[in-house]
Parts: structure tokens; C-alpha cells; sequence
């Protein structure tokens, strides 16, 4: 039986929030005197974020405060009165609205008033796009990553049940986003496909990949290639299962844009004797269209195997070279 744990449960970003910020807190001196460990471990938690922004690693540490939702800003913590280090923390949500450039602005106006140097951090526990992660960085905001806190959490050992709670839910967590490695595809899950998006964002030019919402409750998507046709954008996109030729945007004259696209991508397939292209289950009438479509089994692999990443990336190249030739057919 499995043992319980906490974060399990609590599993949201505030649960999240909760354990960073409690962690950080105990790094102020005087708690050694409760937990030498736990204060230990905190010290090189905010060491561990410090010198990832400043070429002067901090030695001592005299004073830590530490709190949470100043401002709407998930983590802060002020360090010898000379740091402010200020975190946006994420599990599988991203970035919304503005509020990375606000939260800097309103930290970079506390420092300047109160003499203290700000810098920023976006943990991010789960996966994001790395075209997401690159605005982050163009918002000044270092990107901790999944992997980077376990190689920290694997230096560090403690008998807390609350720090080891985190610690074996960060794991767990990693085992399912890596799970697409070595389970058959038919046992993909939410985490599976995230983790293998992220993967195919080092193989492939990929655009973007995110949730997508539709009424059907949506799904995770990813798109790529794309090229101009008559004016508009065609492209591939991977919908959590299916590969999608697609067509967008489209403003008006909807179906005639759909019927002239996918006529063309229908007389190449055919021409090139790729029979798996075929018509989706019904063609829509929106702002962005499938007009062909590629079974899973047919790039990906059977329900029952286990992916080959090369043989997939192969079978991906493969079809960017169709709509290449597609859109050289105009």
C-alpha cells in the first residue's frame, strides 16, 4: 500500500506555493536551532536560486523573511536585506495576462526605494512549450525546471515528512510525464502527452503547444510548419492523438478556402501514394480547419507499442515534406 502524502491530495499551485515558501522560511538562522537540517537545506535553496542570477555566490546568511501573495506574487522572500527574490510558481498553468512584467515592475520600484536587488524566478514543475519558456526569459525571469529542483531535492536529505512528502510527489510526477517512454500508447495520459510534446520540442521546428479549449472539453496540441498557401497559413498540428493538416486564419469564404485546400492535399496524397491521409470525420466551417488527417497508429505507432522517438521524428519529417510540396503546387 502507498503510503499518503500530503501533496497528493493538495495538489494544487497554492499547495505548491505553500511548501517553497515554508522551505525558504526556515532557512533564517534562527531556526537551526529547531531543525539544523531543515535550515540547512533552505540556506542552499535560496543559495541554489541566488547564484543562478549573480556571478558573487552568497556566502552567509544572516536574515531571511519570507511570505507569500504580496502584490498577487506567489513567492517572496526578502535575503540579508540586500535580495529580493521574487517567484511565480507553476505547476501545469503558464504565464497569463501581463503579470510577469507587473510583478517586475513592482519589485524593481520596492528595490529601488528600498536599496535591494530583485530577481526573478518562474518554477515551473510540470512542462511548458519552450517558445512559453523563452517569453519568460524575455520577461527577466530565470526558469527553474522540474529537473533542476530533483537534482537539488537528490543532494538533499531529510527525516521531515512534510520536505519528503514534496520531494517523492516531484518524483512521481516526473515518472508520469516520462511515463510516454515506456508505456504503450493506448495508456498515454494527460502527463504522457505532455511529456512527450516537451520532447518533440527538441526534434522538431516546433511553433508552440499548449491546452486548447473547444466544446468537446478540449485538448493538448501541437503545431508546426507552418507555410503560406494563396494567402494563408497551412500547417501540421498534433491533437493529443490524431495528425492534422490544417488551414487558418480564415475570415471568409470559409468552405471554399477548406474545399480548395483540401483537394489539393488530397490529389498529392494520392499521387504519392500516402493512403493513411485521409478526409477528417466532417469538415468545419471556422476560423481554423482540418482538411486531412493521419491516424495515430500511422505516425505515432500501434495502441499496443511502445514509441520508437526516431522512427517517429522520421515519420514527422516526412509529412513537413508533404505540405512542403503541397504549398509548392499553388
Amino acid at each position: 500500500m502507498n503510503r499518503p502524502n500530503l501533496f497528493q491530495i493538495a495538489s494544487s499551485e497554492l499547495s505548491q506555493d505553500a511548501f517553497f515558501a515554508w522551505l525558504m522560511q526556515w532557512a533564517d538562522p534562527p531556526n537551526i536551532q529547531d531543525n539544523p537540517t531543515l535550515c540547512t537545506i533552505g540556506q542552499d535553496f535560496i543559495r541554489f536560486l541566488i547564484n543562478k542570477q549573480c556571478d558573487e555566490p552568497l556566502s552567509e546568511i544572516h536574515k531571511v523573511e519570507t511570505g507569500r501573495q504580496w502584490e498577487n506574487i506567489d513567492i517572496w522572500a526578502e535575503i540579508n536585506g540586500a535580495y529580493l527574490i521574487v517567484v511565480e510558481d507553476k505547476t501545469s498553468t503558464t504565464r497569463h495576462s501581463d503579470q510577469l512584467n507587473r510583478y517586475r515592475q513592482i519589485a524593481t520600484k520596492y528595490g529601488d526605494e528600498q536599496n535591494i536587488c530583485p530577481l526573478f524566478f518562474y518554477l515551473k514543475s510540470e512542462n511548458e512549450s519552450a517558445a512559453s519558456l523563452r517569453q519568460v526569459e524575455m520577461n527577466g525571469y530565470t526558469v527553474i525546471s522540474r529537473e533542476e529542483l530533483l537534482e537539488f531535492f537528490s543532494a538533499h536529505s531529510s527525516d521531515n515528512d512534510i520536505y519528503n512528502d514534496y520531494v517523492a510527489h516531484l518524483q512521481e510526477l516526473d515518472l508520469k510525464i516520462n511515463s510516454f517512454r515506456v508505456a504503450p500508447v493506448k495508456d498515454w495520459d494527460w502527463y504522457s502527452w505532455q511529456g512527450f510534446y516537451a520532447c518533440l520540442d527538441k526534434m522538431v521546428d516546433v511553433e508552440n503547444w499548449c491546452y486548447v479549449a473547444n466544446p468537446s472539453g478540449g485538448f493538448l496540441g501541437l503545431w508546426w510548419n507552418f507555410r503560406k498557401w494563396n494567402g494563408y497559413n497551412v500547417y501540421l498540428q498534433i491533437e493529443q492523438g490524431a495528425l492534422c493538416i490544417k488551414i487558418g486564419e480564415v475570415s471568409e469564404n470559409h468552405s471554399k478556402v477548406r474545399n480548395d485546400w483540401a483537394k489539393v492535399v488530397k490529389e498529392h496524397a494520392s499521387e504519392c501514394g500516402f493512403s493513411e491521409i485521409h478526409k477528417p470525420g466532417r469538415f468545419g466551417s471556422g476560423t481554423y480547419m482540418t482538411v486531412a488527417v493521419i491516424d495515430r497508429k500511422d505516425w505515432l505507432g500501434s495502441d499496443d507499442s511502445v514509441i520508437d522517438l526516431e522512427q517517429v521524428a522520421a515519420r514527422l519529417h516526412k509529412y513537413e515534406k508533404f505540405l512542403d510540396e503541397c504549398v509548392s503546387r499553388q
